[in-house]
């Protein structure tokens, strides 16, 4: 009987932390991590666009298979994140949620996509939240005081060669700015199978917005989808990333 085929072999456990391809993790970057990072929760302040659009067809493919038969809300969400101030130093992040979880009392979202320009950030995600990130180049065309005020672009680039990707935003924000507080849900799959249910609260000032997306990568633009879609503006605001429960 034929020998079933092994896993391909690894450098580093954290390499193990799966989402879609663009967040595979390099063994040459795996080789530049640090050998710990600032354990979970995370306090820390923000600048912040979070869109989001009705999923498309190939948004329940990029949830990990163990998920895929659970009651799902069809809408994916996508954010563009400035941490100011975080246990592991400044960083930028570009993230998105292809679908919620339908679960009670709040619905959940999986990320299998997310990169950053901070390699104790990718430890410190992939280590305490199963989160696959990866790194990236960002390109910010306002300043951070202008963030939330007037309309700005964004870019973030991979540096894997073939993985290559991208992802450009125009966002368009309203004036008025109302204090907002809310929970987020996510929900990751750790390499050896277990669940963890992560809380998120946000709390600060918000401004409705629109945002002109465009993605490219082997498998952004089947779901994090191009177009003009709703969104709000957090020009300051507060976000606390729990222990996993």
């Amino acid at each position: 009987m034929a020998a079933a085929p092994s896993s391909p072999p690894t450098t580093h456990p954290l390499q193990r932390v799966d989402g879609v391809p663009e967040c595979a993790l390099s063994d040459a970057l795996a080789a530049r991590l640090p050998d710990r990072s600032a354990a979970a929760p995370w306090q820390t302040r923000v600048q912040a666009v979070m869109w989001f659009h009705p999923a498309g067809t190939a948004a329940l493919d990029q949830l990990p298979p163990r998920l895929r038969g659970e009651r799902t809300v069809p809408l994916t969400i996508g954010a563009f994140i400035r941490y100011l101030d975080t246990p592991v130093g400044a960083y930028s992040e570009v993230l998105a949620s292809p679908l919620l979880l339908a679960r009670a009392p709040l619905p959940a979202a999986v990320v299998p996509f997310i990169a950053v320009d901070s390699l104790a950030s990718i430890h410190g995600g992939r280590a305490n939240w199963a989160l696959p990130k990866t790194l990236a180049a960002f390109e910010w065309t306002a300043t951070p005081d202008q963030l939330g005020r007037t309309a700005f672009s964004v870019h973030g680039k991979g540096t894997h060669g073939s993985l290559a990707w991208s992802v450009d935003a125009a966002v368009s924000p309203r004036r008025r700015r109302l204090p907002v507080r809310f929970p987020l849900r996510d929900v990751q799959l750790t390499p050896d199978g277990r669940e963890l249910d992560i809380p998120i609260a946000v709390a600060g000032r918000g401004q409705l917005a629109t945002v002109a997306i465009r993605s490219d990568g082997p498998s952004l633009p089947s779901w994090l989808l191009a177009g003009r879609h709703r969104a709000i503006v957090l020009p300051q605001a507060r976000m606390t990333f729990g222990a996993p429960r």
